[in-house]
């Protein structure tokens, strides 16, 4: 008959099996995901590149690549997910701000109102998307992969120096655009009376997620400054499931 001893060192040894098999499974779909979204990412950026420079003009630019891009940057969601099982060691509320304002800017602002599809802005802020998600995807795969290249470890933590402020001059002149259109229509706006005994005008909800844009930008912005200080200079070893 085995000793308690013995039970207990082979039921820790079981519990070890059993965390290095689910750590492994979360490696292994991490690597996925990442591989996936960076495929993603990059085929929306060729798509752009082909139409520019076969139309010579960004005018209709939005309307060729919106299937692509509301599919992608919807299936962000399930980052949120990550977070929230534990598989990667970020932040809940910060990750699913990022997700959903980029998703509400998608389904809610540049999908829905086509008279501003055409803006400068919308262009603006899909490359900056573009290239900061297939840097962002390329960091994460490699790091998982534990072969990251150093200028792909250097473009994470610089590239956003410049590509967030212009993201977000992109998306606030987008929203800026929209709201004559909203205000005009008074789409997705509930006017009292009505039998739900609510009010909401979708013009002043724009106006309120603009201003929000004051004080969650600096907060972002510093922590990732905060990142790149800490990574480049060797402070910290950078995690795989940042």
């Amino acid at each position: 008959m085995a000793s308690m001893e013995e039970d207990g060192s082979v039921e820790e040894k079981d519990n070890n099996n059993k965390k290095r098999t689910k750590s492994a499974i979360a490696v292994a779909w991490l690597t996925f995901y990442n591989i996936a979204m960076t495929a993603g990412w990059l085929v929306l950026a060729m798509a752009m590149m082909r139409f520019y420079l076969q139309k010579a003009t960004h005018k209709g630019l939005y309307k060729s690549i919106a299937r692509t891009l509301k599919f992608f940057q919807t299936v962000a969601l399930v980052e949120v997910g990550h977070c929230a099982i534990g598989i990667v060691r970020t932040s809940v509320i910060v990750t699913g701000v990022q997700v959903c304002s980029r998703i509400f800017m998608v389904w809610f602002i540049t999908n829905s109102i086509k008279q501003i599809q055409n803006e400068e802005s919308v262009i603006l802020f899909l490359v900056v998307w573009t290239l900061t998600e297939i840097t962002r995807y390329s960091f994460y795969t490699f790091n998982l992969l534990n072969h990251l290249p150093y200028f792909i470890k250097w473009a994470r933590y610089n590239m956003f120096i410049i590509m967030y402020p212009l993201g977000v001059a992109g998306e606030l002149l987008t929203i800026y655009a929209a709201l004559p259109f909203v205000r005009k229509t008074g789409m997705l706006s509930m006017r009292l009376p009505n039998k739900y005994n609510i009010s909401f005008d979708y013009y002043y909800f724009l106006i309120i997620v603009m201003l929000s844009y004051i004080p969650l930008f600096p907060q972002l912005f510093f922590h990732m400054l905060r990142q790149r200080r800490k990574v480049l200079l060797g402070e910290i070893i950078v995690e795989k499931d940042e």
